[in-house]
């Protein structure tokens, strides 16, 4: 296929509200000894936890394929496939890039003064039974605490102007279906309840400010 030409990049940004604890499991290598079971994902550095742009990209992308009614990423819809990417015969460049984000400031200072169980961690218990057999399995879970905000940020590439509304509205979809849903595990038990404000697009290269503007328009519905 031909090399598509970029001809701007947009910057979307928003504080992600941790509304129920959220676990996104890690290596148990940065949990203390002993504390739990299942800890979250940290950064190897700051040792804060982190939601991964792989776990946003995965969730919203399944989220979307359901709503069209699809299992196979060869069967989902051209919008969605030009959003996040494809491989094998058909090799589309995604036009989102996804990041890493990272507990803001105000919500590690508020969290580090705070009596968690782990660094700026809680601990859950929870306690699974074997249906044959009977046996309790206890488990100790590490979880984000609820209130905690995260900076929300991707970028998206723009390749044709003309797609950016369908582009952009099926994003909002995935946005507002994931605020309906869940991030990370044991959603069923209530985890992972997130929520979304403040958004803000910022224009680079050849997109404009209009583009922008009608980026930011969408999003405030999610």
């Amino acid at each position: 296929m031909a090399q598509e030409i970029l001809q701007g990049k947009l910057k979307i940004t928003a504080a992600l509200h941790v509304e129920t604890g959220l676990h996104i499991g890690g290596s148990s290598d940065f949990a203390p000894i002993g504390a739990v079971d299942s800890p979250f994902i940290r950064d190897a550095f700051t040792k804060e936890p982190i939601i991964p742009g792989s776990s946003l990209k995965g969730k919203i992308r399944s989220l979307l394929r359901r709503q069209e009614g699809v299992t196979d990423m060869d069967k989902e819809s051209p919008v969605i496939q030009r959003l996040f990417g494809t491989a094998g015969d058909i090799m589309l460049p995604a036009r989102l890039q996804f990041f890493d984000i990272r507990m803001n400031r105000d919500s590690v200072t508020v969290l580090e003064q705070a009596d968690t169980d782990t660094y700026l961690g809680e601990v859950k218990f929870e306690n699974s039974i074997n249906p044959v057999t009977g046996e309790a399995n206890p488990r100790q879970i590490e979880r984000v605490p609820a209130g905690a905000v995260f900076d929300f940020r991707l970028v998206y590439n723009v390749v044709d102007a003309k797609q950016l509304t369908e582009d952009m509205t099926k994003l909002a979809d995935g946005l507002h279906l994931l605020q309906w849903d869940y991030l990370g595990g044991h959603g069923s038990r209530g985890y992972g309840r997130v929520r979304f404000t403040d958004w803000q697009v910022v224009s680079f290269s050849h997109a404009g400010d209009e583009m922008a503007s009608e980026v930011l328009s969408l999003l405030k519905e999610v």
